[in-house]
């Protein structure tokens, strides 16, 4: 093991670090790591509480990944930070474990890319292959499914639920929950459309992309309640999964209203 190790290493007694996994120059391991096969930590990195880091996944230098959350109730409690397999986390992002306050546990699936200063907060729950741009900031317990992607300088209000295949817009504040395949933007986040590029890119038949275009446009219209706009989509188009998705975000319970159209 001591072969991947560079000698300025620190590497804590207790910590488990995989005989294929790669520590580099001046880097610290907390003695509560996990580092699964074929990690690689670059210089500089620390990691730190009860973290575990699955195989494959890349850190880069000045990365601070598991030091204690930024959340002033936390009292030392023996929370968590799970992450998955095969990603890249950038130069000086930063990732909190839970608090006793969101299930003690913070999560991060597989393929995902978090680039520079991008920062994850206490009890968030990251899906698969999602995108953090530059700066991008989330709150705590803010949940982001798979394929997901949050523009560069944004920032996420705690509790906020993204969808899957949503699209932020770079320098966007959201205070509200985006449904799967949205786009918003905006100071005050705004949805402006559903993130049609994302769902070419992924492979989407047409039918289900012009589907869930005429449900949209049923559910967004102006006029009616929501509550009324709601059930005739989930009527009309309940033979679309893609439609019937979003509809289950919708109703599904939320801390938090979802971002609508100007």
């Amino acid at each position: 093991m001591t072969v991947n190790i560079h000698p300025t290493a620190i590497i804590e007694d207790g910590a488990e670090v995989h005989e294929s996994a790669q520590v580099g120059p001046y880097s610290i391991v907390g003695a509560n790591v996990v580092l699964g096969a074929n990690v690689v930590l670059h210089s500089h990195v620390v990691i730190a509480g009860r973290t575990s880091i699955g195989e494959g996944t890349v850190v880069f230098p000045f990365a601070s990944i598991g030091h204690q959350p930024q959340d002033l109730k936390f009292d030392g409690e023996k929370s968590e930070l799970i992450i998955g397999k095969n990603n890249k986390i950038r130069e000086h992002v930063t990732i909190n474990p839970g608090t006793s306050g969101g299930g003690l546990v913070t999560r991060i699936g597989d393929n995902c890319l978090l680039m520079m200063s991008a920062h994850v907060a206490h009890d968030c729950v990251i899906g698969n292959n999602v995108i953090l741009v530059n700066n991008a900031t989330l709150g705590g317990h803010v949940e982001v499914d798979d394929f997901a992607i949050i523009g560069g300088l944004s920032a996420v209000h705690q509790f906020v639920r993204i969808g899957r295949n949503a699209m932020i817009g770079g320098m966007s504040g959201v205070e509200n929950d985006v449904i799967p395949f949205g786009l918003v933007m905006g100071d005050r986040a705004r949805l402006s459309g559903l993130n049609l590029v994302g769902l070419k890119r992924h492979g989407f038949a047409r039918e289900d992309i012009s589907g869930l275009q005429a449900a949209f446009r049923m559910l967004f219209a102006d006029e009616g309640t929501f509550a009324e706009r709601l059930a005739r989509t989930q009527s009309s188009f309940s033979d679309n999964k893609t439609a019937m998705e979003v509809i289950a975000f919708i109703t599904e319970d939320s801390s938090r209203a979802i971002c609508q159209p100007k």
